[in-house]
């Protein structure tokens, strides 16, 4: 047997209002505090079909951080698990982008497991193994983890999409929460033991609905449909037929058949049935794009939701991405989905490139209108096939409240906004009929078009959108605009570039809404802008505030936040 090496669990504080939904029995509590490392049974055998979510080394260096660990300790060998070896394991906490977090207790040293949920005891066998973490494939449930529910959809356990739907919402809503405050202490660096942190941390905000809040979803077509390998039957192959679906975890190549989706609408998932039943027909001979020969004729499948602004009823738009211009092969299928009173608009987007992306270099209306609508915060928007519009739009307009309220506007219209990474504008337009004028920029020329035209549709006339690399600002940048008051800037996963960051230092706005979908980049710029960079003679000129986690997507790994800077 292999030397015995003990895991422990770490204690989570939640926030009061979220006690009565994590207590637990004393027993409960400390059950599982330490477990052995099971000898290793077998190598990875070449063949096998591992399913790695592989997250970034930043991502993974912050979770370390965040954690407090310290996998540089090498005291012990028998710490540092080998790959292809198979453990005992206990996931204490979730990582960002959900993966569990399991620790050796005397070093530290993070093992990372896809699906892994709080308090859950498994079998695991070590898939990667790197200097300062390895990651684990779960084997086997020993024990279930803690606010287990049974998850109301078939998919659950493959898809890549909703990865903690068996963990209660309550719970949901603590490990995010708690993933937020340990990237901003570890990563950004705020002491826990200052009270004016202390007041700044807020509970996050629960979505009150769970299920069906997304209103666009894309699904993809392949000619070979994947199988988890825990369904596969004796002496049958790994795949089946053509396939319409969502990705398997980990794999560009691999489509995991879905007939309903729980985040969409209901009408939305009966125009996916009907397209399922309906495509695979030999005669109308539609065949779905290989990624690996570049063949095939069927590549994506959007759907996107709105509203009538005049009847408040819902619409649907349907796209097809095809390989080439051939509308009319699609005919029968807009024959089929037309039936469906919500289908106002069929679009087909040509997308000849060979890569996978849904944006067409063409784009034919081949059924009512060419874009939908949806209202946020009082306003209209034109939503069309390619322009991004926010994928929750209730909790959208929550999320929206909170930045109205962090922008403590005077109310007498004097204010100057810079909205950075504006996209088509619909932060700044909330804001633009209480300020004097809003100047946002984005390096996407067709979100920028899209702004001005929403600008347009509701009658606004002091926001000006520019196209602009906010990754490449100079000493020149936005030198000819009037200095802001408010900056709000909502960047995408990378975070801020240390230029744009210097820009924001010294232009010494009064307030920067900072809005974030990756709390662990988020963390890194509030450093930056509150402490500074001290390495490259960089001074933090901002304190911040409050910081308000939003949860925007249940069931998935994604948290939005947003925080107010508001200068020394």
């Amino acid at each position: 047997m292999a030397a015995a090496a003990t895991f422990g669990l770490r204690s989570i504080n939640s926030n009061t209002w979220l006690h009565k939904f994590g207590a637990r029995t004393a027993a409960a509590s400390i059950r599982s505090r330490s477990f052995t490392i099971a000898a290793s049974i077998s190598p990875i055998e070449d063949t096998e079909d591992i399913q790695l979510n592989v997250i970034s080394k930043e991502d993974v260096r912050e979770t370390v951080r965040s954690t407090g660990s310290n996998n540089n300790d090498r005291s012990s060998k028998s710490y540092y698990p080998k790959r292809g070896q198979t453990l005992e394991l206990v996931c204490e906490s979730l990582a960002f982008k959900g993966k569990g977090v399991c620790k050796v207790a005397d070093t530290g040293f993070v093992l990372m497991c896809d699906r892994a949920l709080p308090g859950e005891r498994f079998i695991g066998r070590v898939t990667r193994k790197k200097d300062n973490y390895a990651e684990v494939k779960k084997l086997k449930t020993i024990t279930p983890h803690f606010d287990y529910v049974e998850a109301p959809c078939e998919y659950a356990s493959h898809c890549g999409g909703c990865k903690t739907q068996n963990l209660s919402y309550e719970a949901q809503l603590k490990a995010k929460e708690q993933q937020v405050h340990d990237l901003v202490v570890h990563v950004g660096k705020f002491s826990v033991q200052d009270p004016e942190f202390a007041g700044a941390m807020k509970p996050i905000v629960p979505c009150d609905i769970q299920f069906h809040y997304r209103n666009k979803m894309e699904f993809s077509f392949g000619p070979k449909g994947w199988v988890p390998a825990e369904q596969l039957q004796e002496n049958s192959t790994d795949e089946c037929g053509y396939a319409l679906g969502l990705h398997a975890p980990g794999f560009f190549d691999k489509v995991l058949n879905v007939n309903k989706c729980l985040l969409q609408s209901d009408s939305a998932n009966e125009v996916l049935a009907t397209v399922q039943e309906c495509w695979r027909d030999p005669e109308l001979g539609l065949s779905p794009w290989n990624v690996h020969s570049h063949s095939g004729f069927l590549k994506h499948l959007m759907l996107r939701s709105g509203r009538n602004i005049e009847t408040g009823f819902p619409e649907l738009m349907v796209n097809f991405v095809t390989s080439s211009d051939n509308p009319e092969r699609l005919r029968p299928l807009v024959e089929k989905i037309t039936t469906i009173p919500e289908v106002v608009s069929i679009v087909n987007n040509v997308n000849t490139s060979i890569g996978n992306t849904s944006v067409g270099e063409k784009e034919h209306t081949l059924y009512g209108k060419s874009t939908i609508t949806e209202t946020l915060r009082g306003l209209t928007f034109q939503i069309s096939a390619n322009s991004f519009f926010q994928t929750n739009t209730q909790q959208a307009d929550i999320l929206y409240k909170l930045i109205e309220d962090c922008a403590f506007l005077k109310g007498d219209g004097s204010e100057i906004v810079l909205d950075l990474f504006c996209g088509t504008g619909t932060i700044g337009l909330t804001l633009a009929q209480r300020v004097k004028h809003v100047y946002g920029f984005e390096v996407v020329a067709q979100a920028v078009s899209d702004a001005r035209q929403n600008a347009t549709l509701n009658c606004i006339n002091n926001a000006t959108f520019i196209e602009g690399d906010l990754n490449k600002v100079d000493a020149t940048f936005a030198s000819n605009l009037p200095k802001p008051d408010i900056v709000i800037t909502d960047p995408n996963r990378p975070g801020m570039h240390i230029k744009l960051i210097k820009f924001l230092l010294n232009l010494r706005a009064s307030r920067i809404i900072y809005v974030s979908c990756n709390p662990a980049t988020c963390a890194r710029d509030l450093n930056y802008l509150c402490y500074g960079v001290p390495e490259q003679n960089i001074e933090g000129h901002y304190r911040l505030s409050s910081l308000q986690p939003v949860d925007m997507f249940p069931h998935t790994p994604h948290i939005e936040c947003v925080c107010l800077l508001e200068l020394r």
